[in-house]
């Protein structure tokens, strides 16, 4: 890997002592959010990550290295740049080397290269899904099928709100990917804490989850393990409110034409600008919530 992959010192460092370490995204920067608040937000992640007691380590492509741990500098890098960085998934990882280019990697990029580093947790805001309409459009995000493949705990808030979630839950189980709720018996919605909708399994401990994993790696069944984590009370939206906006989101989105993976970066943008900034800060509050469970869980792992 040392042809391809570089680690931060940082990491080095976490990796030969056995010590904690939670893997960030670096979609969230570039096409998440918007400058500066995509930088002061991925700090404050790893910050958080540090306070909770493990090492944080942002993935992302530079230069057509695989890197596992940035820099403060590397971070305001790809925020300033934002979507003139590609967007980065399986597919486009050789592609992105070959050309010596710069990728934001989304969570099945994340996964791929948390993987090749020795990471075994994963903490992001909502992983990608089955899109509404997917029965005519078949657009399905390539996380799905990373869940199915590549061994890393990804923790988040649940499937993005923007996606149809009774259809995601399907193809996850088709997969044979377990969906753990942290202290809920519901799968939550990202901006809300509820969708209606059973996970199929629910744990109450970070101990008990990071069990879990020791024991699906050690059996080799393969493939990833979901944790969804309810978005903080006080900063859940209205589930009513929210899913309106989405919708007018999603009509805009649809008379624009705009498919594939600009599908993502375009209905959060828009929706947080129909929420007058409120979307925004629902989603750096749970990213944060969802980094101090990763970190606790990293911490349990044995």
């Amino acid at each position: 890997m040392k042809n391809y992959l570089d680690c931060s010192d940082e990491v080095k460092k976490a990796l030969s002592e056995g010590r904690p370490i939670v893997a960030l995204e670096s979609t969230i920067i570039s096409h998440g959010m918007p400058y500066p608040k995509n930088v002061e937000t991925a700090l404050l992640v790893e910050k958080t990550v540090r306070d909770c007691g493990a090492v944080p380590a942002t993935v992302a492509i530079i230069g057509g290295r695989l890197k596992a741990g940035l820099s403060a500098e590397q971070i305001e890098y790809f925020g300033k740049k934002g979507t003139a960085i590609t967007k980065t998934s399986r597919r486009d990882i050789p592609a992105i080397i070959a050309r010596g280019q710069d990728g934001a990697t989304t969570v099945a990029a994340t996964m791929i290269i948390s993987a090749l580093a020795g990471i075994d947790v994963f903490c992001t805001g909502g992983v990608g899904g089955v899109h509404r309409g997917a029965t005519e459009t078949m657009d399905i995000s390539a996380d799905m099928e990373e869940l199915a493949k590549t061994p890393v705990l990804v923790v988040c808030a649940g499937a993005k709100a923007i996606l149809d979630l009774p259809l995601t839950m399907e193809y996850l189980e088709t997969k044979g990917v377990n969906v753990i709720g942290y202290r809920t018996d519901e799968l939550p919605a990202f901006y809300t804490r509820t969708s209606g909708l059973k996970v199929p399994c629910r744990m109450d401990s970070a101990k008990e989850i990071a069990d879990a994993w020791t024991a699906q790696k050690a059996l080799g069944i393969g493939g990833g393990l979901l944790v969804t984590n309810p978005i903080p009370e006080q900063y859940s939206m209205d589930p009513v409110y929210i899913n309106n906006e989405i919708d007018l989101a999603i009509g805009e989105m649809k008379r624009l034409g705009i498919k594939g993976k600009d599908t993502t970066p375009f209905l959060l943008e828009k929706i947080q600008k129909l929420t007058a900034g409120a979307s925004l800060e629902a989603n750096i509050q749970l990213v944060l919530n969802n980094a101090r469970l990763a970190s606790e869980i990293a911490k349990n792992l044995k």
